[in-house]
Order: C-alpha cells, then structure tokens, then sequence
C-alpha cells in the first residue's frame, strides 16, 4: 500500500549543537551542511527501517480492504488515525469513522470489520487513511541506538565527502546497520 508524507517533523532526532559536538567541531562555517546531513541521516534511517522517528502525518491508499481486516502501517510506529476517506464511482469521498477502526499500536496496524466498512467505488486509490506516526514530538523519544545510528552515519558523511564515484555501491557502515538492525520492518 503507497504512503505518502502530509506533514514533516517539526524537529530533528539531533540538533545541530549536538551534530556539532559528536563531530567535534567548533567553527559555524560547516553549519549549512551538518544541518543537510542530519535531515538526510534521518531520512536514510527511516527508509532502511521502515519507521518515523518523530511524528508526522502520513497518507496510506488503498484500492479495497484486506479480507484478513488487519491493515499495516508504514511507516511505523503507529500513533493514532485521523481521518478515514472511501471514494465512490463519482469519485466523491465518503467519511469513515475512525471508530470503525481498533488500533493495534505495538504491531502499528488496524484491525476492523472488512464486511461493515463501504466499499470503494473508485478502481484505484478508493481509500485513504491520514495516520499519524513517530515515536513522538521530542527528539529525547527517539530510542538511543536509532539516535546514535543518525550521529554515526553524519560523521561518517561528514568524514567522506566527495569520495563516492559514478556507479559505486555505497553501504552503509557496519555500526550503523547493527544499530538500526532490531529497528526494521521486513515486508513479506
């Protein structure tokens, strides 16, 4: 199922004194880039995971629902649902209450009755759910080794700029990936 970005978080899992400090260094004239890595770190983490760090509203479509009633979330963790939409053969959304839903938070999924929900008339993309996902608004409501994931791979960038080539397989550095590694969601 697509999912598509409504809002950003409002803050970064690091600021820039924190980047700054991990990194040593001292001077402002780096600013611009370690502010550009920490967003892009942020950004890698969260496509190798599967996951938002910090809270952000996300679009999930559909085109019907599961028959098992169980519909994933990603990215994950799940907070909470916002609004739900079914489009019929007008192409006209109709409002779905969100109470319909059962929100299983610790597997960032939903559970419902496929039977007792409309059906899209709309071929393709007939249901939008707006979710809201992320551990939280703070950075501090990150977990520690995803944090220290995105401090790992700043320096790294920051120790390593300009060394890629046209046509390299770039990796990611082995701390890293052992970092995120209890944090990403398989699909199947």
């Amino acid at each position: 199922m697509p999912s598509r970005l409504l809002t950003a978080p409002a803050v970064e899992p690091l600021t820039l004194a924190e980047a700054k400090a991990f990194l040593r260094v001292e001077a402002g004239d780096d600013d611009d880039l370690i502010d550009a890595l920490i967003a892009s770190a942020r950004l890698h983490i969260e496509a190798q995971t599967r996951r938002a760090l910090i809270t952000q509203s996300w679009r999930i479509t559909a085109d019907a629902w599961p028959a098992d009633g169980r519909l994933a979330v990603r990215p994950a963790p799940l907070q909470a649902l916002s609004a739900a939409r079914v489009y019929d053969f007008d192409g006209v959304a109709q409002t779905v209450d969100p109470q319909a839903f059962v929100p299983d938070i610790a597997a960032s999924q939903f559970a419902f009755a496929p039977w007792a929900l409309p059906q899209p008339g709309q071929i393709a993309a007939g249901i939008e759910l707006d979710v809201i996902v992320g551990y939280g608004n703070a950075a501090a409501d990150v977990p520690e080794p995803l944090r220290q994931a995105i401090r790992l791979l700043i320096a790294h960038w920051y120790e390593n700029r300009g060394l890629a080539t046209v046509g390299a397989v770039t990796v990611l550095p082995t701390t890293v990936a052992a970092l995120i590694a209890p944090y990403r969601m398989v699909s199947l």
